[in-house]
């Protein structure tokens, strides 16, 4: 029972990774790899605030603003300066590197001995699973207004959306804010859960949360009454699942990136095609399904 219960923890701890990748991949189709130091950002900001006494609420939010603000970052240098969407998330992906070194003055910042949201006496899958809800509630209510229309039609043709005299960069720079936002809060509370922020805990996590977008989107993408939020929460959980289950059969830890990579080769041969940057797809009544980017916009 304690085995699952630490699965589910950390499923839906990393589900808001895996949220965050499906805006950016899914919805955006923007390759952003700066997500691999936008999680750590967000644990050494969490850690080094409660070292400094700050409460550990406190530190969630200014943590989740500093993940929008690198998200900012990575959109300002493609949109306005041009910069190709790819190489703007590595030169942000090599920045935050040494900005968190600065930042938590260490490679490791211990927090055993600091108090934080796993500390008091609601259990901890409670404070993790009230956290995903909220989030999923909030991201759900958003993709049904005009700005989270307009999101999703600038994933489906931007040069219609231009068109029509709205700014595609502006609804790019609020994606990739959003995206990173929950990436880094994510972090936060890793960070917390576990006890240390470490610069280097972010290493392979747009990989494995791709794996989860994947996933989740290949085994229940017939179920079109399924939110693509939700598709995300339960595609994270039955990879830290796999994950668990391959390390109890004797899997060294150090090939669980290469099992990653096994896992994603199953999930697209499952279902061909369910994972195509080009196909275009919408996220409109909470399923994805296809649809002109002409629809999209006159429904706003």
């Amino acid at each position: 029972m304690g085995v699952l219960i630490n699965i589910l923890e950390q499923g839906l701890l990393f589900s808001l990774v895996s949220i965050g990748v499906y805006i950016t991949y899914k919805i955006l189709d923007f390759p952003d790899l700066s997500v691999d130091s936008t999680f750590p950002l967000g644990a050494a900001i969490s850690a080094a605030l409660l070292v400094n006494g700050v409460n550990p609420w406190i530190s969630i939010i200014i943590a989740t603003l500093g993940g929008a603000l690198a998200g900012g970052v990575t959109a300002f240098l493609h949109v306005k300066l041009k910069i190709t969407n790819l190489m703007a998330g590595i030169l942000v992906m090599i920045g935050l590197y040494s900005i968190n070194l600065r930042i938590m003055g260490k490679a490791n910042v211990p927090l055993f001995n600091t108090p934080n949201l796993f500390k008091s006496s609601i259990p901890a899958i409670v404070v993790i699973l009230i956290m995903v809800i909220v989030v999923k509630i909030l991201l759900d209510l958003y993709l049904k207004t005009k700005s989270g229309f307009l999101l999703i039609a600038v994933g489906d043709n931007e040069q219609v959306v231009s068109s029509l005299g709205v700014n595609k960069d502006l609804v790019k720079v609020l994606g990739l804010m959003i995206s990173n936002a929950l990436v880094a809060l994510a972090g936060a509370l890793t960070a917390q859960y576990q006890g240390f922020s470490d610069v280097g805990m972010g290493t392979g996590t747009v990989v494995m949360g791709l794996a989860a977008v994947i996933i989740g989107t290949s085994l229940f993408e017939r179920l079109s009454f399924i939110k693509v939020t939700t598709l995300s929460i339960l595609g994270a959980i039955i990879y830290k699942a796999a994950i668990a289950i391959v390390l109890k059969l004797g899997l060294n830890a150090n090939d669980l990136k290469l099992m990653t990579a096994i896992i994603v080769v199953i999930a697209l041969c499952s279902n061909s095609g369910a994972f195509k940057f080009k196909k275009r797809k919408s996220v409109i009544g909470g399923s994805a399904k296809d649809v002109k980017s002409e629809t999209t916009i006159q429904s706003v």
